[in-house]
């Protein structure tokens, strides 16, 4: 293990642009990155004021924002796979965004983001399913890294901070957030319906990046800017 070079990663992507940056040793990566079992995640803050013009709606700018941000975040996934593979490590990225279609479902990638950033201490997870950042709570997105390279990592989770707020479950238009609060064990589908989350944004906003984003839960969370403990 060797902490020199982690603070060294650390401040290399925040000097290229990454709002944070969180280690892990998730359980399960073993089996879908052999040899690579310490996750590195990486969080980039999105814009406050364009995820507050989202009124019931996404925006033409979201829709932007939402794609540059992810492009970004892969970008960076490879400045830090190139600097660790320079130190003698190997490396395999998880995108961004990027849905695998596996068995006629098309609503998960490769690697849970929030799984393996809420395992880093980064945040935790809302009623939404959002991943809800401990400083800036769902205005945020996440790409994720597995590598051999040995990380100090964190040894709590941070517990959702949801409690009795159903904000986001009565502002989703598509009805698909149930309210149910997280907890390690539940499934993404018991609290949120990605299909029916999917669905109606093609068929809603296709006027605005084909239906491919929303926003409102982002919107109306009011988590950012509250820091966890």
């Amino acid at each position: 293990m060797n902490p020199n070079l982690q603070q060294r990663l650390v401040a290399y992507l925040k000097e290229q642009g990454a709002s944070d940056v969180g280690f892990s040793m998730p359980p399960d990566a073993e089996a879908e990155f052999p040899g690579l079992p310490y996750a590195v995640s990486i969080v980039v803050r999105l814009s406050d004021f364009i995820i507050d013009e989202i009124d019931g709606a996404p925006t033409h700018t979201y829709f932007n924002h939402y794609r540059s941000v992810n492009a970004f975040l892969d970008q960076l996934l490879l400045k830090a796979g190139l600097f660790l593979q320079k130190e003698g490590y190997r490396y395999c990225t998880v995108a961004a965004s990027q849905s695998i279609n596996q068995d006629g479902w098309n609503y998960r990638g490769r690697y849970s983001h929030k799984k393996a950033a809420t395992l880093a201490g980064l945040g935790s997870v809302g009623k939404s399913s959002l991943f809800l950042h401990r400083e800036w709570g769902g205005r945020v997105r996440l790409a994720t890294l597995f590598t051999d390279c040995p990380f100090l990592v964190p040894e709590r989770l941070l517990p959702s901070p949801c409690g009795d707020c159903h904000l986001c479950v009565d502002a989703c238009p598509a009805g698909a957030i149930s309210g149910k609060s997280w907890n390690p064990e539940r499934s993404r589908e018991e609290m949120f319906a990605p299909d029916k989350c999917s669905n109606y944004m093609k068929r809603a906003f296709q006027h605005i990046g084909r239906g491919a984003v929303c926003g409102v839960c982002i919107r109306v969370c009011p988590q950012a800017n509250k820091k966890q403990l």
